[in-house]
This record gives C-alpha cells, structure tokens and sequence, in this order.
C-alpha cells in the first residue's frame, strides 16, 4: 500500500519553469579525468515562513548536501561556517561573504505550503566567482514527496555542474539476509539510493535472487525457489502482485529486462546443459539463443538490445562473450588471468562491468565491449554482482570481507569509474545483489 501510495505521488512532482542563467557560467567538474577535486559547495537549509516550511527546507537541504556528497565530486561546506543566512530569494546573495569561507558553488531556495495543500519548492545554483546564477527551478507535489524532490534537485545540481546526468532520483533493489547461516532468510526489498523509504517486498517464506529492474520500473524479474523449484518470476512493485514467467522443464535463473522492458532474457538449464534463452513478454514465445553443450549463463544486452554479453565455460573456463542479440556471432572478450562472471552492459554502452576471481580474489572491474581497456575497481575476499547507475558513471555490488576465521555479512558498496570514491550504502539488515533503477519518471 506504501508503494502504491510513493508511485502515484511521484507523478504530481511537477516542473513549474526554469530560470536560465543571464551569461555563460564556467564553474564545471570534469569527472572524465580521473580523481577530481571535489567542488567546495553551500548548501544552505531552504527558507520557510512557517514552522512547518522551515522544517521541510531544513531536510530537504540535508538530503541534497548528503546526496552531492556521497558523488565524491562535491565538498558541502559546514553551515557552521556561513556567514550569511539562508535568506528567502528575494535579494542576491552576499557573495563577499561565500568567498571568504572558499564556496564556489552556492545553493539556495525555498519551500511553501500554498494555499490549495500542495508544497511549492524554489531553488538556485550560484557560481560565487563569477557572481551568476546557473540554475533556478521550482516545483509542486504533495507535501510528502519533499524527499523526492531533493533528489531531483540533486540530479539538476549535478548535471549543471558536471554536464552528465545524475542518478539521485532512483531506487535499489536488493537481497535482504539474516538469520544464521544454516537458515539464511533473504527477501526482496527496496529503497531510495540513499537508503531511505526502505521496505521489504517478500516475506522470506521463500528464497530470492538475483532481482533486476525492468526500464518501466513497475516491475521486478528475479529468481524464487517457491515450492522448492527454481523458476523466474515478475513481481509488480505498484499492486505486490507475483507472476511466473512460463512453465520451464529446467531451472531458470539469471533473469534480466532486455531495455525496451519487452523481454526478459535468462538462462535455462536442462539436460546437463545451461543455454540462454529469451522470452517476449507479450507473447509469452521464448527462443533459445546459445546451444554450445557448456554453461552459458548471466546474460545482459547492450543499451541498443542489438548484442548480448554472457559468461561461459565453453573454453574450458569461465569467460565473458558478446554475441549478436539473435545468438550468432559469438566472440570471447575476457582474456586476463582468472575467471570472469556477472557481466553487465553499461547504459551508456561504453563498459561492461564485471566479477573477477582471480587467485583465491574477487575483483570488480570494467572493460570495452571488445575486451580491451580492462580496469579492476574494487576487490576483497567476495565482491561480486556489480550493477550500474543510470547515468553509466556509478557502480554499486555487494562485498563480504573476512577477519580471522569470521566472514562478515554481505554490504552494498558504490564506486565510480575512478575507483577513489568508494562509499557503503547502509541497509538494516545484509545485503546482496543489488539491482539500480533507471532514473523514476
């Protein structure tokens, strides 16, 4: 009911105008050039005539400081530090001020509860040295969506400043883990990037994985051990409601959207043999793509669905390979030592992301989709499942260290392409192949 609830509020966050900046401004952070220093930023609590508008500014302006920080490209400046107010917008800042304290971007804005219930939201992007506004939007919603909203800010705050989209307004879906080993219960849940708005969307009653979501975020593809069998299934996230995708005479598993959201592309083991298959979601005919006599498994399309990259025991060890979207022409593109898993198209079709074990080592790397320009990017004693922000910049896994003879529980981590800002996502409970939303629309 909550989600439902979330859902249809999302869709009254409105874009009310955009206030274009009087000249071209120069402030910007090229994330394309390795380990950048992040950009001193204010992010001042948003004016609020009221008890209750200060509140909600004061939050709001926490999430999206929390938010920019978290990227690594951002350094928000403590409000300790301020020598100016939050003011209402009414004047300009007082950009002396900002300098002395080495801001070079300021945010500002307002909230208001009007008239009719709904809650109006103001704000502004300053370049403080060169005394211009960058950006200026405001929006209506439902008072409770003022989370959202930050976020959305956020995603315009890093877009102006960096030139590429952000990934703040999205949601992970993940496995939650607990109990003891012998009797590990894990369930579907799901939550804002940051770790808000947390809910579980399974009991436990049944074992989950590998969730993914499908570009209409409406709905979820993962694996169910229901009755003890394993079989894909879609859950719908807006009415809770689960669905099995065909009746199978194997087991099913490593389910993913193709990007239109049309089809659902998997593996399927029968025979002592795994191949890949893909079913159209509005026929419900599935075809079989790979018939090599090995495991081919973990299949994920590129952006254009125009190729598939999959890992495969085929040469004698576990390898990644691209072929055509209709099973021909199927080349090997991992050659690095060690074995290779869990690959994953970028959404910018740039990089594939992956699991490497090498040498008794889990790594998390990306390489080209011809092989080359391999990078390893995190590594521990088990990190695996990598999955992509929107935007292509941001990757998030799950990762398990060991000290002494004790392996930790599961915890969601992000990195960037640099590898330099890695961060833990925090979840009440651990946590296990995560699965990132397209941006919410």
């Amino acid at each position: 009911m909550f989600l439902r609830a979330l859902l249809r509020i999302s869709v009254f966050a409105a874009l009310l105008f955009a206030i274009m900046p009087t000249a071209s401004a120069e402030l910007r952070v090229d994330i394309t050039q390795g380990n950048a220093e992040p950009l001193p930023i204010a992010v001042t609590d948003f004016f609020g005539a009221t008890g209750e508008d200060a509140r909600i500014g004061r939050e709001m302006a926490a999430v999206i400081s929390a938010d920019l920080q978290r990227s690594g490209l951002f350094k928000p400046i403590d409000r300790r530090a301020f020598i100016e107010g939050d003011g209402s917008l009414a004047t300009l800042p007082r950009f002396g001020d900002w300098r002395i304290i080495n801001t070079q971007a300021l945010v500002q804005g307002r909230t208001q509860l009007v008239a009719d219930g709904r809650l109006r939201v103001e704000f502004r992007l300053w370049d403080v040295f060169a005394e211009q506004q960058m950006v200026g939007l405001a929006y209506f919603t439902v008072p409770d969506n003022w989370r959202r909203v930050a976020h959305i800010i956020s995603d315009a705050i890093y877009k102006r400043v960096t030139g590429e989209d952000g990934y703040f307004d999205t949601r992970i879906v993940y496995i939650a883990e607990s109990g003891p080993a012998q009797r590990r219960i894990k369930r579907l849940a799901i939550m804002d990037q940051d770790g808000a708005n947390h809910r579980f969307l399974t009991d436990g009653s049944s074992l989950v994985l590998t969730p993914r979501f499908s570009p209409t975020l409406q709905e979820i593809t993962y694996l169910s051990y229901h009755g003890n069998t394993p079989r894909v299934y879609i859950f719908n996230i807006d009415s809770g409601r689960q669905e099995l995708l065909g009746n199978f005479p194997g087991m099913t598993f490593a389910p993913r959207f193709s990007p239109d959201g049309q089809k659902v592309i998997m593996s399927l083991a029968q025979n002592g043999k795994t191949d890949i298959h893909v079913m159209d979601l509005r026929t419900r005919q599935s075809i079989q793509l790979t018939r090599s006599g090995a495991i081919d498994t973990s299949p994920s399309y590129s952006p254009d669905s125009s190729q598939v990259v999959f890992n495969s025991d085929r040469g004698g060890s576990q390898q990644l390979y691209v072929m055509n979207a209709d099973g021909s022409n199927v080349q090997r593109i991992s050659f690095g030592d060690g074995r290779y898993a869990t690959p994953v198209w970028s959404p910018r079709g740039d990089l594939i992301a992956f699991t490497k074990i090498s040498r008794g080592q889990f790594y998390i790397g990306v390489m080209r989709p011809d092989g080359s320009g391999e990078r390893l990017l995190a590594e521990d004693f088990l990190v695996e499942a990598p999955t992509w922000a929107p935007n292509g910049r941001v990757l998030m896994f799950f990762r398990q260290s060991k000290r002494g003879e004790m392996v930790t529980d599961p915890r969601l981590y992000s990195i960037d392409l640099t590898g330099y800002n890695e961060r833990e996502v925090i979840t009440p409970v651990g946590a296990s192949d995560p699965a990132w939303s397209p941006i919410i629309p």
